[in-house]
This record gives structure tokens, sequence and C-alpha cells, in this order.
């Protein structure tokens, strides 16, 4: 279910009168010799590029960059869209928003240093807060670290107190001032650890603890423990010269351009912009607990640790697991205002797939778990088909004014 537009809010608007559309196809057999395997993970060229014409034309998006990792290291980049006016041509070093995948780059800091001894994940998350502040508990029982990253501390979506002056840019006006007035009112209505509740609060808290602990701002922290030794030079929270000159403007459902978001307090919940490239640096990481302490990192993020509220899905430190038949899927997606990605790799054959696309309009799942699972179907008909459910990032309290950051789990 894509977002609905806010009734009351005026935005400024660019209509694209002459999109350009491109369709571009790279390879990368650099990487490692090729080794042949009896079945191709991944569908062919002319097959994936045809998926995303269709969806182009079908104005269900502006443009999408897909990114493929092979089982023997070698990448595909699929590109097909607008990419905004004047802007250069969609590839895969197109700038993205990519929203709540930013919570698996905190879930990989989180492991980090679980595996360090630096935090436990059953620390008490009051541990971390500044003097003065008091966190909620219920019948004794406090929110912790790991609560935060599995989704079930029982914090809601949203704070109350999330009153944007600028709706088409939400969260740039929102303090820790304010986050930590809502928590230390709050009252939680269960034991954390009891259920799942889908949290933005929960994990842009999370992002502000870690930097807290090790006395750094989150974007300095991300790109010390995660992007500089993987060399992710193109992602960050703040856009470089070189990103902006690559960046691909974000799309409304009704086509036109849209402001980026900014998320200063709620940074480790949705603030990172990257490129396909990158991403997949991200993702071979994440498949490879051999290579050295980060990865393994990685993985210890991985392990399933409690239940969703779908029957085929567990969550780990906020990443998502799908198990689809045989197939067992590590997952998490994003969605900003003109931005919704997917991010999700297939450990046991070894392949990734990143998909971007500068549009708040379909989505992009769908196309990922295609991908990584053919059996998943292809989302054919928006509206009439059953979709994933997904959480707003506007407070529960304002229904209409809807911002969707996570479909959440896969409704079968």
């Amino acid at each position: 279910m894509p977002s609905r537009a806010i009734n009351s809010i005026a935005v400024f608007v660019i209509v694209i009168t002459l999109p350009l559309l491109t369709l571009a196809i790279t390879k990368d057999r650099a990487r490692k010799p090729h080794t042949p395997t009896t079945v191709a993970p991944f569908p062919d060229d002319s097959t994936i590029s045809r998926i995303l014409r269709e969806r182009v034309q079908q104005k269900r998006s502006a443009g999408i960059v897909v990114g493929l990792l092979e089982p023997d290291g070698r990448t595909r980049f699929f590109a097909y869209g607008d990419p905004g006016p004047k802007e250069l041509p969609l590839d895969s070093n197109s700038v993205f928003e990519i929203g709540s995948i930013t919570k698996v780059f905190t879930a990989t800091m989180l492991a980090q240093m679980v595996k360090e001894g630096r935090v436990r994940l059953d620390d008490p998350a009051q541990k971390f807060v500044p003097s003065g502040v008091t966190l909620p508990a219920h019948d004794g029982k406090e929110i912790t670290l790991g609560s935060l990253s599995e989704q079930n501390s029982g914090l809601p979506r949203m704070p109350t107190n999330f009153h944007p002056a600028d709706n088409a840019n939400p969260y740039a006006d929102y303090t820790m001032e304010q986050m930590y007035a809502f928590l230390s009112g709050y009252k939680l209505t269960r034991d954390p650890g009891a259920s799942f509740e889908y949290s933005n609060l929960g994990v842009g808290l999370l992002g502000q603890l870690l930097s807290a602990r090790e006395g750094k701002p989150y974007e300095a922290l991300v790109r010390e423990r995660v992007l500089d030794p993987l060399g992710m030079t193109h992602t960050a929270v703040t856009l470089t010269p070189w990103m902006r000159d690559h960046l691909a403007l974000g799309h409304g459902e009704d086509g036109s351009v849209v402001p980026g978001w900014d998320l200063p307090t709620f940074a480790g919940a949705g603030a990172l912009r990257s490129t396909a490239a990158d991403m997949l640096r991200f993702l071979d990481a994440n498949l490879h607990p051999e290579r050295g302490a980060l990865q393994q990192a990685m993985a210890f993020a991985h392990q399933e640790r409690a239940p969703t509220d779908s029957p085929n899905s567990r969550i780990g430190l906020n990443w998502f697991t799908m198990h689809a038949g045989a197939d067992t899927i590590l997952w998490h997606n994003g969605g900003t205002g003109g931005y919704r990605t997917f991010a999700g790799i297939e450990p046991s054959k070894k392949i990734a797939v990143v998909v971007l696309t500068n549009s708040g309009g379909t989505g992009a799942d769908d196309i990922g778990l295609h991908l990584l699972a053919p059996h998943l179907p292809l989302e054919a008909n928006p509206g009439k088909t059953k979709r994933p459910v997904q959480v707003s990032l506007a407070p529960a309290a304002s229904p209409s004014s809807r911002h969707d950051l996570l479909r959440v789990v896969l409704r079968r």
C-alpha cells in the first residue's frame, strides 16, 4: 500500500514535462573468476530489463536501479527511468534515500559493540540516556538495547509530540529534546520484549544511544564502523558534492518532484543515502562472516531472536527473516517522501539484491523478493492484490498524515 498524500500540505511541485528514460545494464566480471553453476540464480538481462521498463511505463515508479550479486561475486546493474530534471541518467552510482534500510546499519553497529564487549543486548537503555531523562518501564521490566533492535520495546511507532513545521520534510525540526521529553512522559502498556510493534522511535532512540556510548555523532560512528571499512565512499547522511551531483530526485505518487528528507534525531532509523554499487558492497559483506570481525558482527545481527506479527517471518537485530519455501531471505526496506527501496540476501545461495526507486509510489519489495526467490510473484495489479503490512512514519493519532517508512512483513 503506497503512502497517501497529505491533504493539508502545500508543496512546491516541479512538473516533469519531458522525462528522461534510459536503460542501462552494467556488469562487473573482474571481481572473481566465473564459476559455472547448474542453475542461474537470477533471470537473464532481458527479463530484468523488461520488469523495470514495465514498472516505469505503467507509472508505478519514476525510475528504478537494481543491483544483483551473483554467488561468485560478480555484480549486475540495471537502470531505467527518470532521474529528475537536469540530473544524470540513472545507473549504479545514482544516489537514493534508503530510508529504513538505515536500521540494519544501526543494527550492525550494535552487533559490533556487543561483540567487542562495549555494550550488552540486555543493557537497560536507561544506562545511556542523558541525566534527567527517565525512560518508561513496565512492572519493573526496562527497555533494553536488544528490545529496541528487535522491535519489541513497547514503544509506539512514533511519538505523539511529532508535529512537523514542514510536512514535505517532516523530521527536519524534531529535536532530541522533544524525543526525550516524550519518552520521559510515556507509559508502556506491556513488558519490553513481550510482543512485536515496529517503532521508528525505538530505532531512532537506539541510534542516539550508540552515539552517546561512543561520544560521536551517528554519521561519524557509522562511517568509522561500517562505511569506511567496506569502501562505501558514496553512502552518507549528509550529501557530499559528488553525491549531490549524482542524486536521483525523489518523486511523489503523482509524478512530481518532491523534497528530500532530513532526519537529525531519527538518523539511526532512516537518514542514510546510498547507491546500488555501495549497497551491494554492504550486502556482500553480510554474506561472508569468514572475512573478519565486521562480517562476524553482521552474522550475529542476522540471528533470529523474536517473532514478528507474521507466521513466516522473524526478526534478528533489525533484519527481518522470511521463510519462503526452501528459501530463507534476510531483508529490510525503506521509504521516504520520494523513494522506496529494498535490500535482501539469501545466505545459503550467497546472493543479494538491492532495488532503489526514486518514487513514493508502488515500491520495490515485490521486485526484490521475486529476484531472490522466483516463486514469490511480482505484484501485477496494485490495489487488488494482498500487500505487505506497512508502518507509517506519521503518529498513529494522525492517520491523515501517512508517510510510509517500512513494509514490515509479507502477507501471502
